[in-house]
């Protein structure tokens, strides 16, 4: 079998970031409208009073410092909360396809590849902003490539699951070369009244070129040493958003339909589930945590990170060992991980390993070791 090789990243960086305090503002102004409004319940005990969030609350409990939306306005709006993103004609390109696009010529031109190059075309992420038709195959068209498109989503993990995708997909004989596209609006499925979710998530797309070690040219190659995927079911982490809502006036407007967690769960199970299988799959190649350069983690929780690279090095890890990315871009889904690699993979030397580690809501975990060529 050939080898396998990431070629190029690309990602696309919204231009309105929020602050923490800006956010805390915000949130904090809801809370006194919503107990204002509801005071008679409130002092009755039929209501239970909001509390506020705070910038100190949001550092200690995520490391989160800012993130970038697609629109600011509307979420700090106290009187609404969510991003204004108007929808549009058919014949226009959609958002997602407007960010995937960014994202993608900014990997194809690292990858040195053409649309003629691409062969297939995966969108890989939590929320697709339709059914069908597929993103992907929007995407493919607006880009020029022939050959196919597919969209898939396995949440948090959506992007090592498309890297795999694609990399079996070359291995089958199904296409040479593959772009894989995330495009996380994750503003758009956040709660902004919940205080203990309110800061969690930002805006971003990122992408990855995979092909053989026959077809690449690019001068940053990193040769997919392995890949491994696991899934565990779970509803600790959930959005109950879908085409069925319209059978059912009851569920409509109601807080499942955006993202919530179990956040103290999710940190207890899913971390050891994360560590064992990065510890596991290093092992499968005969490598250990002290064969690595690098982590590149899914970017939702500082402590969640630094727990599973301390069990996965056996000490604690540096801030080069396992870079940080979500103190400026929050949990950004699927991307996060591919951002960090983005970001923090040109010092690698040939030979130099790193791990690529996404996890999330399914339970999913997905891990890519990759050599720099």
């Amino acid at each position: 079998m050939p080898d396998f090789v990431i070629s190029g990243t690309g990602l696309y960086t919204p231009s309105q970031s929020i602050s923490n305090a800006e956010l805390v503002e915000s949130f904090n102004a809801y809370v006194d409208l919503f107990n204002g409004s509801h005071a008679t319940a409130i002092a009755a005990g039929e209501v239970a009073a909001l509390e506020y969030s705070s910038v100190e609350f949001i550092e200690k409990a995520s490391g989160i410092k800012s993130r970038y939306v697609i629109d600011k306005a509307g979420i700090l709006d106290p009187q609404r909360m969510t991003p204004r993103i108007a929808e549009r004609p058919n014949d226009e390109a959609s958002l997602q396809c407007e960010i995937g696009l960014a994202a993608a010529r900014g990997a194809m031109a690292q990858a040195n590849k053409s649309p003629a190059d691409i062969d297939a075309v995966l969108v890989a992420c939590s929320n697709l902003q339709r059914p069908y038709p597929a993103m992907a195959v929007e995407l493919q068209a607006a880009l020029g490539v022939e050959g196919f498109g597919f969209d898939m989503n396995v949440a948090c993990s959506s992007a090592t699951f498309g890297i795999q995708a694609a990399r079996d997909s070359i291995a089958n004989g199904s296409a040479r070369c593959v772009l894989v596209v995330n495009p996380e609006i994750c503003s758009a499925h956040l709660n902004f009244r919940d205080r203990d979710a309110h800061f969690i998530f930002g805006d971003v797309c990122t992408a990855v070129v995979v092909e053989s070690t026959a077809t690449a040219t690019s001068d940053h190659q990193f040769k997919i040493l392995g890949s491994r995927l696991r899934t565990s079911y779970s509803n600790n982490i959930r959005n109950n958003f879908g085409f069925l809502n319209c059978g059912d006036e009851n569920g409509i407007g109601q807080a499942d339909k955006l993202f919530v967690q179990n956040g103290r769960k999710v940190f207890k199970e899913v971390c050891p589930m994360v560590a064992q299988q990065i510890v596991e799959h290093l092992a499968s190649l005969e490598l250990s945590g002290e064969s690595i350069k690098r982590m590149w983690l899914h970017q939702a929780n500082l402590s969640m990170n630094q727990l599973i690279s301390r069990r996965v090095l056996g000490r604690e890890a540096t801030a080069d060992e396992a870079p940080i990315i979500l103190d400026e871009y929050a949990n950004t889904s699927s991307a996060g991980s591919i951002i960090a690699f983005h970001k923090h993979s040109e010092d690698f030397s040939s030979g130099d390993i790193g791990v690529l580690c996404s996890f999330g809501a399914g339970y999913s975990v997905g891990s890519i070791i990759l050599e720099r060529v």
